[in-house]
């Protein structure tokens, strides 16, 4: 089992810039891939961008792409997510979660809340 926590949301204006971490304990070694995903108020949960562990292939959301940036730090077992020129409608709740290949995301965590004010 993976453990996944969240930090570095908060309130910004519009066009700021945010770094999200998700620091991951347990059995990290048994992850393929992790990514971020969010849910604004009143809306499904929407997946934001992906990286497998090892090799650091990233793919987005076209609605992220060219703002958005996923990395990882292998040695520190933490995930991050560089967040740019935001928007209001980034607004939301962010998740991180972890999944193996072939697999489905989980072991989420509780979220970290970024507001973007205009």
């Amino acid at each position: 089992q993976v453990q996944l926590v969240e930090s570095g949301g908060g309130l910004v204006q519009a066009g700021g810039s945010l770094r999200l971490s998700c620091a991951a304990s347990g059995r990290t070694f048994s992850s393929y891939a992790m990514g971020w995903f969010r849910q604004a108020p009143g809306k499904e949960r929407e997946f934001v961008a992906q990286i497998t562990w090892s090799g650091g292939t990233a793919n987005y959301a076209d609605s992220v792409k060219g703002r958005f940036t996923i990395s990882r730090d292998k040695a520190k077992n933490t995930m991050y997510l560089q967040i740019n020129s935001l928007k209001p409608e980034d607004t939301a709740v962010y998740y991180c979660a972890n999944r193996k290949a072939g697999g489905q995301f989980g072991s989420w965590g509780q979220g970290t809340q970024v507001t973007v004010s205009s």
